[in-house]
């Protein structure tokens, strides 16, 4: 994996300050559980559209996870008031195995835990880990990472805020890594990974995505058992302005070329992955366009949020090999 240590000495220089690996623990929240049986999609994936939104979800399976990263504008009291929104907010989350949420804009920490009550009221079991407030103005927000529990646990320790001294990023990334649920009978290595979720600030997002190729060197090496890291979220650049990512070795965004946000316009969310070191990455990457799966109105999905979500999918067992490469993958993921 490469290693630009000259734009990553800086993380490193500061990684004594992550926000405590677990002093952080008493920061960090975790959902209450309805133990039931989860919601399945019955969605089905087209690959004939690899620059426009796919109207469904992934199809649920067994052998794979499907994780999203959504950034739900301006989250907080005003729309989980509202009953239409938030139901239909629920039935998005209920598609995924794992959803990135960013936005996250409350004071009331009881919004996250009551939105996931709703995702869980018809019998799914996610859980929620959510970050700490963060932004440089009064207007603050939270990164939030939402998972279904029977299939995926958060390794402990492992969840954190980098803290940024040199305050180059609005807000920092929220780091998380996981593994799949080992089950009995099972062959094959659960999977392991670790999200790194980051909203940049639209008026310095070039700037902020140069910034997380530090981030992803540190982040590689700062837990090094642990290969496939993947960065996802709101990072208001296109595919194009990526390069700073892109520069390290067959790390891409899977993102496809087509716009994420709601009105059809810009391409502002990504899952960026590493196709060397993360075989588990099937090739089956979408934008799920809110309006065509929900049969709702543009408007009515724009008061959703003014992003859809994004998603990829992962095998759920280790996938090992010295020259292999992640397939099928180009430029262009299959939607």
């Amino acid at each position: 994996m490469a290693k630009k240590k000259s734009q990553a000495s800086w993380w490193i220089a500061v990684g004594i300050l992550i926000v405590g690996m677990f002093s952080f623990l008493g920061k960090l929240q975790l959902g209450n559980v309805l133990p039931s049986i989860p919601t399945v999609s019955t969605g089905s994936t087209s690959g004939e559209n690899p620059s426009g939104p796919t109207s469904q979800p992934p199809a649920a399976s067994k052998d794979s996870i499907r994780i999203a990263t959504f950034n739900i504008q301006v989250f907080g009291v005003s729309k989980m008031g509202k009953p239409i929104v938030r139901e239909r907010l629920a039935e998005l989350v209920r598609q995924f195995d794992l959803v990135a949420i960013q936005e996250i804009r409350s004071i009331d920490q009881s919004v996250l835990p009551n939105f996931v009550d709703l995702v869980n009221a018809q019998g799914a079991d996610f859980k929620y880990l959510i970050g700490d407030r963060l932004g440089r103005t009064s207007s603050k927000e939270q990164y939030a990472y939402v998972y279904r529990s029977s299939l995926i646990e958060p390794v402990q320790g492992s969840i954190y805020n980098i803290e940024d001294r040199l305050d180059r990023l609005h807000r920092e990334p929220f780091v998380g890594s996981f593994r799949m649920r080992s089950k009995p009978g099972e062959g094959g290595e659960p999977f392991s990974f670790t999200l790194v979720n980051m909203h940049t600030d639209p008026d310095e997002a070039e700037y902020e995505v140069g910034q997380l190729a530090g981030v992803y060197n540190f982040v590689t090496t700062y837990r090094p058992e642990e290969d496939d890291v993947i960065i996802l979220g709101d990072l208001n650049v296109n595919a194009s302005k990526l390069t700073p990512l892109t520069n390290i070795p067959l790390l891409r965004s899977v993102a496809g070329t087509g716009p994420t946000n709601t009105r059809g316009t810009k391409q502002y969310d990504h899952i960026v992955v590493n196709h060397q070191s993360t075989l588990e990455f099937t090739g089956r990457a979408g934008v799920l366009d809110m309006a065509s799966f929900l049969k709702i109105s543009p408007q009515e999905a724009l008061d959703l949020s003014d992003h859809q979500p994004v998603w990829a999918e992962f095998r759920t067992t280790e996938q090992r090999g010295s020259i292999q490469v992640a397939s099928p993958f180009t430029e262009q993921t299959v939607r």
